[in-house]
């Protein structure tokens, strides 16, 4: 029955062209003025300096309102204290320390941009430990525990919701908050392209959020940045005579700079320098990012069907199909992975299913959040090194939006990054 789906993955490249192809809608983001108000949402303190220093200073020069928002604390990364402290511990206290130090050098780095502290707000949430939250950690669960600070609340006083559970309806709440309380005219964030899980997390969350509200506030602009892709840029270290252009490795992205004069770099190099706990750790990498311009991606919404081989995704008879061309067969050391996420603007998210399907050599194996299930209709077929997969969209929620992500060792990074699909 489903191999007669096959006829129905129609190659539509419309919006995806490689980043190569970007060179001549590469231009400059509009100018920004006093009636702005923008939103940087970085995951880690220093992510709102690497990416958006540049964008702080064009914007305070204009007047326009600013705000900074950093996700996590910062806290998971163990070598950058080992190397700051010089001292070996993992004791959650200090942990949580190093939290702290990271929260005092972005309100030190973003002051000597010109934002006030009063316009800086930390979150707390788990470092490295959000994209587990988003997939898994909603209702009436037991919260997520972090790695580092064995800690299943925001344990920071000074975090805008100080001992909220790590759910998914926490870290909803707390952005659509900022966003109803600040009303963006631009959002500055984090890719779902990015290798970093916390990076891509932040911008789902997001998107999921700016749906929610679609009828509260006016739609803001919104402009990613990435940080985290193997072997971009090169080369490493500081040097301003270089510009940034984005990765050849993706895909499904249009561009748009920010051209910085040689006076912004240099003040962009000396606000990295705030940030002593990383450069300790790896000295080059910050200031790798003080270059002539800074870069953002907009990410558009697909529409079904489309074809980014090796993955394909198509909608018949109420089902979603995704297949894979594999370059080699799975074996026990190789297997697929896929997250589907449904979004229905009648429903709560946090009620909707979190499908994550692994396919492996014993068979096809399905989880919502950390439940294992079974799905009546739920199919796939294996031919060759071609894998079809057969969902049911009514459990998937009746979904008007799906979030969703192929991971495999064998797909080439440009298609493993999340991607965001609209059921018409």
């Amino acid at each position: 029955m489903i191999k007669k789906h096959l006829v129905y993955f129609i190659v539509s490249t419309t919006f995806f062209l490689s980043a190569l192809c970007f060179a001549d809608a590469f231009k400059e983001i509009p100018e920004f003025t006093k009636n702005d108000r923008i939103l940087i949402l970085a995951p880690h303190p220093d992510d709102e300096a690497i990416a958006t220093a540049g964008v702080i200073q064009r914007a305070l020069k204009a007047d326009s309102k600013i705000k900074v928002v950093c996700y996590t604390n910062g806290d998971n990364n163990e070598l950058a204290f080992i190397v700051y402290e010089k001292r070996l511990t993992l004791r959650r206290r200090e942990l949580i320390h190093m939290g702290e130090v990271r929260m005092r050098e972005t309100v030190e780095a973003m002051g000597y941009l010109g934002v006030s502290k009063d316009d800086i707000l930390f979150l707390g949430y788990p470092d490295f430990g959000t994209m587990e939250i988003l997939t898994k950690y909603w209702g009436n669960v037991k919260p997520f525990r972090a790695l580092s600070t064995r800690s299943s609340k925001v344990p920071y006083p000074e975090c805008l919701s100080p001992g909220a559970p790590y759910l998914g309806e926490s870290i909803l709440k707390d952005l659509k908050r900022i966003i109803v309380d600040f009303k963006p005219t631009r959002i500055f964030v984090s890719s779902p392209v990015d290798t970093n899980r916390d990076h891509r997390s932040l911008y789902l969350f997001l998107q999921i959020a700016l749906w929610d509200l679609e009828k509260v506030i006016n739609k803001p602009r919104v402009f990613s940045y990435v940080i985290h892709v193997v072997g971009w840029p090169k080369p490493r270290g500081y040097h301003p005579e270089l510009g940034l252009d984005p990765p050849s490795n993706l895909i499904g992205m249009s561009w748009s700079k920010l051209s910085l004069t040689p006076e912004e770099i240099k003040i962009k190099y000396d606000c990295l320098s705030f940030y002593k706990s990383q450069i300790e750790y790896d000295k080059p990498y910050l200031f790798t990012f003080a270059r002539k311009n800074e870069i953002f991606g907009e990410h558009p919404v697909v529409t079904l069907p489309v074809d980014i081989s090796p993955l394909a995704y198509s909608i018949q008879d109420n089902n979603l199909f995704i297949k894979l061309n594999l370059k080699r067969k799975i074996d026990k050391d190789f297997g697929i992975s896929i997250f589907l996420l449904g979004y229905n603007k009648s429903k709560d998210f946090a009620t909707m299913p979190k499908i994550h399907i692994t396919v492996g050599i014993l068979g096809m194996h399905i989880q919502d959040k950390k439940q294992r299930i079974s799905v009546k209709d739920a199919q796939f077929i294996y031919e060759g090194n071609t894998i079809i997969l057969k969902f049911p969209l009514t459990s998937l929620g009746d979904p008007d939006y799906i979030l969703s992500t192929a991971r495999s060792v064998d797909l080439p990074f440009g298609q493993t990054v999340w991607r965001i699909i609209k059921l018409e």
